[in-house]
């Protein structure tokens, strides 16, 4: 029985080496690598007047853009409670309340529209995530921030190189963003993150915060050299990304465009053999444009377990991203809206491995096991798609493979 786990890093050679002369070089902290992926993805999403700059993890980037919006006690930060639990705490982290509003059902994403009536003249910023596969509505977001005279963080762990319909590339356009490189995103460095500012202030402010506040430029540490004795002019963090990890990215930022079409190619996949099962609702992906994260998908609530256990007695790993807010103690107390949506979505979703390079024999296993299940014959021998003479990866066409 072959066995597939929800996540498996495209690791190779080419990041081994990189890795190995990272550590020869002998300079384990921020160092030559990190100043060369930071202009690396600051080329990459296409900035323009934005800034970049790379911090230890995801989680970071998004506690150091609420620092950078002036978000503290007493404040309140309006986000999904169908978001990474990262965003709650990143929240939390300031001191400010976050207050938990419903998404739209067909993507998962915030729906503004049950947001505005939480508004209230202490509301600061809005936080929200791309989720899985499908992006944000980043017109409506917008307006609602401008409305309401909001700062906006835009969590694109999600959506790493991908466009937006007006053909943007994500992350270099909101108002503040974080992506994240930690070990199960599309791109990986180990563990980093990060984020993107406005203009050269805001990036002097982040500089000085992933150093412990320091006012040391990174310039002398982007040649290797040690932080010289220097005044610490604000609170800070230690926050700043390992050379290690940037030599790892640079190889992973190399290859991205193979990533980007394996992934397509195995939701493509799965799209077009998994359509039409009853009981099982597929994501809408854009193909063309977007960089699938996860692929998800949503079963009646009361069959989630039996459906998860029985994909995992036979082989194949699945998880649940994620449990909403409001179930969480430490939120509890938070203000919120009508929930509906996030309430059924946190019941019922189910998310099926997806690989960057993901081997075929690993694709069939997962599209066979589903379908079995749904017929109700797991615990027969399941016929391999390749014995059952149906069409393979190579026969299907991708562009086509889209759910309705």
């Amino acid at each position: 029985m072959i066995k597939v786990p929800m996540f498996r890093p495209l690791i190779e050679q080419a990041e081994i080496d990189a890795a190995t002369e990272a550590l020869r070089m002998g300079w384990l902290g921020m160092g030559s690598y990190v100043n060369e992926m930071e202009q690396a993805l600051a080329d990459h999403l296409e900035l323009g007047n934005k800034r970049l700059a790379l911090v230890n993890t995801g989680h970071s980037a998004l506690h150091l853009a609420l620092e950078i919006a002036n978000i503290g006690p007493g404040d309140e930060v309006i986000t999904p409670s169908f978001n990474c639990v990262s965003d709650f705490q990143a929240i939390l982290q300031t001191g400010a309340e976050p207050v938990l509003c419903d998404v739209r059902p067909n993507t998962l994403t915030i729906d503004v529209q049950t947001a505005e009536p939480l508004v209230t003249e202490r509301t600061k910023a809005v936080v929200f995530i791309d989720y899985a596969s499908s992006l944000a509505d980043y017109d409506a977001i917008e307006a609602f921030a401008a409305k309401h005279n909001l700062r906006v963080i835009h969590d694109a762990a999600h959506s790493f190189n991908s466009r937006d319909p007006k053909g943007r590339m994500v992350g270099s356009f909101s108002d503040l963003s974080m992506l994240s490189f930690d070990p199960v995103t599309t791109l990986t460095c180990l563990d980093a993150g990060a984020i993107v500012v406005n203009d050269e202030e805001e990036l002097a402010c982040v500089h000085e915060m992933r150093i412990l506040g320091m006012g040391q430029p990174p310039s002398a540490m982007y040649q290797n050299k040690p932080i010289r004795t220097s005044d610490v002019n604000a609170f800070g963090f230690r926050y700043h990304v390992p050379n290690l990890h940037a030599a790892i990215g640079l190889q992973q930022l190399a290859k991205i465009e193979r990533i980007a079409e394996t992934r397509r190619n195995t939701c493509a996949y799965y799209l077009d053999r998994l359509a039409g099962i009853d009981d099982l609702v597929l994501p809408q992906i854009d193909l063309d444009n977007s960089t699938p994260f996860i692929f998800v998908v949503r079963v009646p609530g009361e069959r989630r377990d039996d459906f998860r256990s029985r994909l995992g007695e036979n082989g194949i790993d699945t998880g649940v991203h994620w449990l909403p807010g409001h179930h969480f103690e430490v939120l509890r107390n938070c203000r919120r809206g009508n929930l509906r949506v996030s309430m059924q979505a946190g019941d019922e979703i189910v998310s099926l491995p997806l690989h960057s390079a993901m081997e075929e024999k690993a694709m069939y296993a997962v599209a066979d096991t589903v379908i079995a299940y749904f017929e109700g014959k797991l615990g027969e021998p399941i016929m391999s798609q390749r014995d059952a003479n149906l069409p393979v990866l190579a026969e299907i066409d991708l562009a086509a493979s889209t759910a309705a």
